[in-house]
Parts: C-alpha cells; structure tokens; sequence
C-alpha cells in the first residue's frame, strides 16, 4: 500500500522545542470582558470517557440524535484568593507597583510554605486596602492571586500559585470586586456554568528524547537510503552553512507548555460517587469535589494542574447552551 507523502508535519509555530520551566502553565492574554466575574480557574485532570449527548449543534449533521463524544472529566477543588497585584502601564509594558495579602489558616501557610517564603501574617489589612483605594487610579489593572488546595483532593501536592484577571469597565470597579473575594475561596460553579467555552493550559505528557519521525512526523526513507531510513532525506543547502532550525531532527519530544482553544463545558456536577468507577479512576482516585467535563481531550497526564482561561476567541456554531447528557461512561 502506497505512503502518503508528508515530508513535515510539525508545526514551526512552536520554537524552540525545550521541556517547560515549571508543571504549570502561566497565562499572558487574558479576554476584555466587561462583566465583573472572575475569568480564570484550575483543576486537576482525571482522565476520559464517553457521554452519550443529544446533539444541539444548529449547522450539525447529526442535530437532534443521540451520539457519542469523547469527554475530559477535571476535578475543580475550591481556590483560594489570597492576595491581589496591581499594575502599572509602561514603556516595558505592565509592571507590578504591589500587593496585599490575606491572612490564611496555619494548615495552608505550612503547605505554602513548602513553595515560597510567606509575607508577614500581622499586617492590618484594611488599612493597607484603604491606602490603595485612595490612589487606585493611578494603576492600569488589579488581578486576583489565587492559591490551589491540594488536600481537599488528597493529591500529594504543594499549592499551585497563579493570577486571575477579573472582567470590568474600569480599575476601581475591579477593585471593589475584587476586595469582597480577598481572603476567600471561590469554586468552580461560581466562575463558569455550562455551554460556555474555555481555553485550557497545561504542560503535555513528557516523553524525552525522541527521533524525528516519532518528533515530526515525516516519511520513512527509500528500504535503500544510505545510513538509515529514519532520518530527514537532506539537512538543507550548502549556504548558510548550518543547519536551519526548520529542519527536522531528533530532540526533547512533550513537556510543552500548550495551550487548546475551545472547549466546550458539558456540565459541572458535585457528585463525584455516580462517575467515579469501581476502583476509583485509574492512577488518580476517587472525586471528592466539583468537577467540571469538558467535551474532548485535554493536554497534559492525570494529576496535572490544567488552567482554564474563559475562551478569547470562541466558536460561534456552538450554542451557550449545553447538549443533554442521557448517560457518561468512564
């Protein structure tokens, strides 16, 4: 049977090809919403399954019937707002003027502190929020610093640390949102509901170093090529003379930071016994929390931390309504 010619399939948008600096990804572009809610959360992957879904898509071919999609279940334990950072425009763009942080129990602060050094507990709060009201026009935007809590998963994790941005009109009307929530947890339910869509981040499975077939995808050579069949047919032209990075060699292969647009909530639920199968999902357990089943797969292996970002740019021929769910199967 003859082979499809594709002498390169990896993409070059992604430069270079190296393992990521940390487990978790950061967020650089967050949506312009004028609605006050929160526009970021994070969960820990699960793993797959099915559900059987009425299809409610207007341009579908299938509209109206029972199939089958695959679906990524995300546990969303509680997170917490511990502090808040505000910037300031620049010439080098937004810069960190400062921050306050919220008190936070001992429990916590002992796991924080496995991350990072912790700030003074016995500062006045309040005084310190009234002084940043009073000139809380001079700053360009305010976000949220948000704190993961591992054990309510039984994960044996540290806290993740990470920023949230906030949708409203101006700075103070992010402010006074924002200082309600300081020092409180907020869940899942409370940021997105279903049948809105979502971007996630994660850092994809790693898989070390890898040839470049398995790498980039390109055609086995001639069962006569010289010197091995699994390589690139030539490295380029004589001039310049190196080796162009468009080129496809062997190298580190998954550990990205990736991020995948689009994901369509299904639903959120706070049953985790009625899915959970028998045994627990395999290599992670059993929910104790929200979770949240997103319609396809997502990067990264079970246990991953997997941000969640309310979609930029999302998918019109998807309805804001979610499909009805007649069964899930994991």
């Amino acid at each position: 049977m003859g082979k499809a010619h594709t002498p390169h399939k990896g993409s070059l948008q992604f430069y270079p090809r190296v393992r990521a600096r940390r487990i978790y990804p950061r967020i650089r572009n967050w949506p312009k919403v004028e609605e006050l809610r929160f526009l970021g959360f994070a969960g820990y992957k699960v793993g797959m399954g099915h559900a059987i879904i009425i299809d409610n898509r207007k341009f579908s071919p299938t509209r109206g019937m029972e199939i089958s999609v695959p679906i990524t279940i995300l546990e969303t334990p509680p997170i917490l707002v511990w502090g808040l950072r505000f910037y300031k425009k620049k010439t080098t763009g937004l810069v960190c003027e400062t921050e306050i942080h919220a008190e936070i129990s001992k429990e916590l602060a002992k796991d924080l502190s496995r991350k990072v050094k912790l700030p003074k507990q016995n500062k006045d709060v309040e005084k310190m929020l009234k002084d940043v009201e009073a000139k809380i026009d001079e700053y360009t935007d305010v976000r949220a610093i948000c704190v993961t809590i591992p054990r309510l998963t039984k994960i044996k994790k540290k806290p993740e640390i990470f920023e949230v941005a906030v949708g409203g009109k101006d700075v103070r009307e992010k402010f006074n949102f924002l200082k309600n929530f300081l020092g409180k947890l907020i869940r899942v339910s409370d940021v997105f509901k279903p049948g809105e869509q979502v971007d996630v981040f994660a850092v994809t499975k790693g898989k070390g170093l890898q040839g470049p077939v398995k790498r980039f995808g390109i055609k086995l050579l001639h069962h006569k090529a010289k010197k091995g069949r699994r390589k690139p047919g030539t490295l380029g032209p004589e001039r310049p003379g190196k080796v162009l990075f468009t080129v496809p060699l062997a190298g580190q292969l998954g550990f990205f930071s990736r991020c995948e647009y689009n994901k369509w909530i299904l639903d959120i639920r706070n049953d985790g016994g009625s899915i959970t199968p028998a045994g627990g999902f395999p290599h992670y357990g059993i929910l104790r929390n929200e979770y949240i089943v997103l319609m396809g797969s997502v990067p990264g292996a079970k246990k991953r931390l997997v941000r969640l970002r309310l979609a930029l740019r999302s998918n019109r021929k998807l309805p804001n309504v979610p499909p009805k769910i007649i069964s899930v199967v994991t």
